[in-house]
């Protein structure tokens, strides 16, 4: 409610808290794309984005789903997908002559190890310059899954509740406990894509 007449509502993605208009503007006055990841519970979008005066305009885009097509059969939306997510944006990037970028999280919590900084992790490790803080980034460990796994090891003597918490992994015929296995098979696969000079699935 205004309060006086000089009062100004504030822009409506402000209001419903999709914007921060000020940390918005720090970004596109740097000049440079920005990275931007945003996650669901099930999926990794991560895009780089140039503004321009008619708009933003999408220079690559990756999603969690297209890592099925190196191989991927875990839930998309973990640590380790988010890594791969991150690669995969990377190596597009390269292909279109990206060579930087600043990363926009919008308005997630920079939490050390979120998984908006695996997916960093991703970009920075396919050759892609972004500047970061070193001690955001998850460690390898996390990376490749190695915490779930041996999560699921704890929990094997519990059937009951192994199976509840690992439903997803179990449907779709991937034990937790070989998630580090999985991820390196997909790496490589993944990387191999990007070597060989071809294009890449789902560019």
């Amino acid at each position: 409610m205004a309060k006086n007449s000089r009062y100004c509502v504030p822009y409506r993605r402000r209001r419903e808290g999709k914007t921060n208009y000020r940390k918005r503007k720090a970004l596109v006055i740097s000049g440079k794309p920005r990275l931007v990841v945003r996650g669901t519970l099930k999926n990794i979008i991560i895009q780089i984005v140039a503004a321009k005066p008619h708009g933003d305009e999408v220079l690559v885009s990756a999603h969690s789903r297209e890592l099925e097509n190196y191989g991927w059969k875990a839930p998309r939306g973990n640590l380790p997908a988010a890594y791969l997510t991150g690669l995969l944006c990377g190596f597009k990037a390269k292909a279109k002559g990206v060579k930087e970028a600043i990363l926009d999280i919008g308005l997630q919590s920079p939490s050390k190890g979120a998984r908006v900084f695996a997916a960093l992790k991703g970009v920075l490790n396919s050759g892609l310059y972004v500047s970061h803080s070193e001690d955001k980034l998850p460690d390898e460990k996390r990376i490749i899954g190695e915490h779930i796994a041996q999560y699921a090891k704890t929990l094997s003597a519990n059937t009951e509740k192994y199976m509840s918490t690992f439903s997803k992994y179990l449907e779709i015929k991937v034990p937790p406990e070989s998630l580090p296995e999985h991820f390196a098979e997909v790496k490589k696969a993944l990387v191999a894509a990007f070597k060989s000079g071809g294009k890449i699935v789902g560019s």
